[in-house]
This record gives C-alpha cells, sequence and structure tokens, in this order.
C-alpha cells in the first residue's frame, strides 16, 4: 500500500514503504509521526530517509510486516551500518528508528518497540587541550 506523504504544506516525494503502512491506522500513525511530532523540516528528512533506509533493508532480509520485526533485526541493521558509516550516523538513524517505533508504541500499533533495547555504537568527542608554558600557567594561558 503506498501514500503520497504530505508534511507541513510540502509534498515529501516518494511513497510511505510497505513497512509501514500495513494498514491505515499503521499508515496514518507513521505520517502523523514526520509530520506533528518532528517540526524541524531537516530532522524531518534525515528522519524519513533513516525510515526509508530501515525499510529497504527489511524488505532485503524477508521482513514485510512491523509484527516480524525484532530487537535482533535493528541490531544486525546496526551493525552492518557501522561497517558503511560513522558512528554519529549510525545514532541518527538509531535514534530515527526508536522515535519512530515508540510512536507506533503509543499509538497501539505495536505492542512494544524492538528498537529500545538496542545499544547504539559509542562516539566520545574529545576537547583540545591548551598547551601553556610555565610562565604563563598563573591565569595568563591563551590559546593560539
Amino acid at each position: 500500500m503506498a501514500q503520497e506523504l504530505t508534511a507541513i504544506g510540502k509534498g515529501i516525494k516518494g511513497a510511505l514503504p510497505a513497512l509501514f503502512a500495513p494498514d491505515a491506522k499503521a499508515a496514518e500513525r507513521t505520517i502523523e509521526f514526520f509530520t506533528a511530532r518532528i517540526r524541524n523540516p531537516n530532522t524531518r528528512k534525515a528522519y524519513a530517509r533513516a525510515a526509508g533506509e530501515f525499510a529497504a533493508w527489511c524488505a532485503e532480509h524477508g521482513i514485510t510486516a512491523l509484527g516480524q520485526v525484532r530487537p535482533v533485526h535493528i541490531a544486525a541493521y546496526v551493525e552492518g551500518l557501522q561497517r558503511e558509516i560513522a558512528a554519529p550516523s549510525v545514532k541518527l538513524r538509531l535514534a530515527a528508528i526508536r522515535m519512530l517505533f515508540d510512536w507506533l508504541v503509543v499509538g497501539q500499533v505495536m505492542p512494544v518497540n524492538p528498537a529500545s533495547s538496542v545499544r547504539g555504537p559509542k562516539h566520545v568527542v574529545k576537547k583540545a587541550r591548551r598547551r601553556c608554558s610555565r610562565s604563563m600557567r598563573r591565569g595568563r594561558c591563551s590559546i593560539p
């Protein structure tokens, strides 16, 4: 079932993935997620791309219904992404999937969120330290 997705006055190109539109209630709830829940257009676009990529991955692996998605499937998807893209990008895609499934659970489309127990990659941002000479350590250190 393909439906055109209209988000805040703009049409989103493409159709709703079959994984998220098995029936009218699931399709409506998915469209609500992208229109009512996400206000920033850039976030909406990134999350829509992440949901579409996950749906395509599921189709490639024989997962055709929302009820078939299990934490092991999402974990395998995340592991595959880690080999291809950077950790922050994987974390964004996992966050999008988690939020979408949370929205579907709240709307009683699914009984549980299969993505809630999946851990994402660790990503630590280190700050640069200032290097000062001994004479400059008394509070007069400046960043070159």
